[in-house]
C-alpha cells in the first residue's frame, strides 16, 4: 500500500503532468487557430486609412483623430497626456489588463500577482490611447483602408470597450506610469485573460468591421500575419 510520500508525490505528478498538457493544449490552440484566416469582406469603397501597430508584442488600433462624423477628441483627450500637444493626427488604440498596463512599466517590474491576475481574468481592463504625429508602414505597421461604414463599426466596437460614468463619459485613470508625453489611460470594459488578450481583442475589431483577421490569436504575429 503506497505510504502518504508516495501518494503525495504521484499527486505531484498528475498535477506537474496536467498542467504540462493544459500549456501545450493551448501552444498548439494559439499556433494552429492564429493560422485560419478570416477574410475581409467586399466593400463598395474605401475612404479612411487605419493602422495595425505593433510593438513586438502588443497591437494597437490606430485611427484618424478626427476623420468625417467621427471625433475622439470626444472621448479622449489630449489634455489627458503630460504633453498636451493638440497637434497630432493618429491615436492608437490598445485594451489591456488595468495592472499590467499602470504597474509593468518594464518587464523587470512584473510581479507574480499582475501576471497570475492577468492570465486567469481577475484583474480590470484599461484603454491606452497614444496620440501620433505620423505613421510609418513596415513589418510591425499594416495599413488597412476602410469604407465610411466599416469605419463606424470600427469605432462602434472601440467605444464600447470604455467603461463609462453614470453622464455617458469615458473615465481618465489619474496616473504617473504614463509610457511617454503622448498617452493616456482609461478605464475599459472586461477583463484580460490568457483567451482574451490585447491581440485577440485587436482581432476581433478586424472581424467586426470585415477587414482580414484569424480565427483567435493571444499574439501579434497571428493578426500581422494576415497583412504580409
Amino acid at each position: 500500500m503506497p505510504t502518504a510520500l508516495e501518494r503525495t508525490f504521484r499527486l505531484l505528478l498528475l498535477t506537474l503532468g496536467a498542467l504540462t498538457a493544459l500549456i501545450a493544449l493551448y501552444v498548439f490552440g494559439a499556433l494552429f487557430l492564429s493560422r485560419i484566416p478570416v477574410p475581409a469582406e467586399a466593400a463598395d469603397s474605401k475612404e479612411i486609412t487605419v493602422y495595425i501597430l505593433s510593438n513586438g508584442v502588443h497591437t494597437d488600433l490606430v485611427v484618424p483623430v478626427r476623420s468625417g462624423d467621427v471625433d475622439w477628441t470626444q472621448n479622449v483627450s489630449f489634455a489627458h497626456t503630460t504633453g498636451r500637444d493638440s497637434s497630432a493626427r493618429w491615436v492608437a488604440f490598445g485594451w489591456g489588463d488595468k495592472g499590467f498596463y499602470l504597474e509593468t512599466p518594464t518587464w523587470d517590474d512584473l510581479t507574480a500577482s499582475v501576471a497570475f491576475n492577468a492570465m486567469v481574468g481577475l484583474g480590470d481592463a484599461a484603454i491606452h490611447a497614444t496620440f501620433h504625429q505620423r505613421i510609418q508602414e513596415g513589418p510591425l505597421c499594416k495599413r488597412m483602408t476602410l469604407s465610411q461604414e466599416q469605419y463606424q463599426r470600427l469605432s462602434t466596437y472601440i467605444r464600447n470597450s470604455f467603461a463609462l460614468d453614470a453622464q455617458g463619459r469615458t473615465q481618465a485613470i489619474v496616473t504617473h506610469a504614463n509610457y511617454g508625453n503622448t498617452d493616456a489611460f482609461y478605464e475599459g470594459v472586461g477583463s484580460y485573460s490568457l483567451f482574451h488578450t490585447c491581440n485577440s481583442w485587436t482581432n476581433e475589431a478586424l472581424k467586426f468591421c470585415g477587414q482580414k483577421a484569424c480565427w483567435w490569436t493571444p499574439m501579434d504575429t497571428g493578426i500581422l500575419r494576415q497583412y504580409e
